[in-house]
């Protein structure tokens, strides 16, 4: 048996938790963009990656608060340290959620159900959070069970009772079913999973293509062989920041903003001694479409300029729709990733890159902070130009 245990608007709600004032109020983490919302604020219709004006016209009352991230990972590590004392099989997803392996303590700590109970209960009474658990037989209906349980809730699925519980669930619970696949089945007059599961796989796959037909009908049917992995290494290392709406972003304020994230996800790949050859660039705009660009380089690299010059690079490439539509928020991936220790790390450039970028950046930011390495850049590329929004 399978546990998938999901914390409940972690964000909002490490800042409920945190400021008794906010409690039972709606409040959005974030500024421009709303980062999370708590189960207040959701219930007017806010939700993640909103905007920030969008949201207040929706919730008038809404309480916006900055992210702290510190705080979120300090409860995080607090949280998998109670799944990990619960058994040694977790498969962490997120910051906030993970997969537990409790088949085999039935002698020792009982049924899943009363495991998931004293879980839920340690989680709230030791960090102070709010945890949803789904109980089931494969990782995919544990997750399902959950999202149906929430907020705060435990959904056990008994074996024998799969298929009665899924089948009357709309057809956007299954892993695959965005709004396009959704609309396509919905035209067809497909709603719930239950109608996937009575067709023929041909049929399926024929409304929605061979690959995705094939895993919408495994799923359908409950079948799900992955097991909870232990220790697997991550495929890709990135991070995003949101630039907000509130007015459009000159080219030097970009270029600062993806010279930071570039920064500070080389930093964690070189700590993990990892390398990559794949950066990825994702982008979101102001009508809140979205573009992604990604370029694979010969060799692998965690050289910072390296990375840097790639995702420039991108970014020209979209210049025009950023000039025309406004960037919203930026992420940079870094996949393709290998252990250093098994590559020739330099690029042809990088060891000059290196000595020329960062230990200029490195000494900003052991002395002033990561935002910092922001500001330097600005005020390198324009140091006349007023800086909105950064420390001094």
């Amino acid at each position: 048996m399978i546990l998938h245990a999901d914390l409940d608007s972690f964000y909002a709600s490490v800042e409920q938790r945190d400021q008794p004032g906010l409690r039972g109020r709606p409040v959005a983490v974030g500024g421009g963009v709303v980062l999370a919302a708590s189960y207040e604020a959701k219930a007017y219709g806010v939700r993640s990656a909103m905007g920030g004006r969008q949201a207040r016209e929706l919730c008038p009352q809404l309480i916006v608060v900055p992210p702290r991230f510190e705080q979120y990972v300090e409860a995080s590590k607090a949280v998998f340290a109670i799944f990990e004392d619960t058994t040694p099989l977790v498969e962490g997803i997120s910051i906030d959620e993970a997969f537990l392996d409790v088949g085999g303590l039935g002698a020792v700590s009982g049924t899943p159900v009363e495991i998931a109970v004293r879980l839920r209960q340690r989680v709230r009474e030791d960090v102070g959070l709010a945890i949803t658990v789904g109980v089931a037989r494969t990782k995919f209906l544990a997750k399902v069970a959950s999202q149906v349980a929430k907020p705060d809730g435990l959904r056990y699925v008994p074996p024998g009772q799969e298929l009665a519980f899924l089948h009357p669930l709309p057809i956007e619970r299954l892993w695959g079913v965005g709004r396009v696949t959704a609309a396509k089945l919905h035209d067809r007059g497909i709603h719930t999973i239950g109608e996937i599961a009575a067709l023929a796989p041909k049929s399926l796959s024929a409304m929605i293509g061979p690959g995705s037909g094939r895993h919408l009908f495994a799923l359908a049917h409950n079948q799900d062989p992955r097991s909870v992995v232990v220790g697997r290494r991550r495929r890709s290392i990135g991070g995003q920041r949101a630039l907000g709406t509130r007015r459009r972003h000159s080219a030097e304020e970009i270029d600062a903003t993806l010279v930071s994230l570039v920064d500070r996800i080389c930093r964690r790949m070189r700590k993990a001694r990892r390398v990559c050859r794949t950066v990825v660039l994702r982008m979101r705009f102001e009508d809140f479409t979205r573009a992604t660009r990604s370029h694979t380089v010969l060799r692998a690299t965690w050289e910072t300029e390296a990375i840097l010059a790639v995702a420039r690079g991108l970014l020209e490439s979209v210049a025009p729709l950023v000039r025309d539509q406004g960037l919203t928020l930026i992420g940079v991936s870094l996949t393709n990733l290998d252990d250093a220790d098994n590559q020739q790390l330099e690029l042809p450039f990088a060891a000059k890159a290196t000595s020329r970028l960062d230990p200029t950046l490195d000494g900003i930011r052991e002395r002033f902070g990561t935002d910092a390495v922001q500001r330097a850049v600005l005020l390198h590329r324009s140091p006349d130009m007023v800086i909105p929004q950064l420390p001094d």
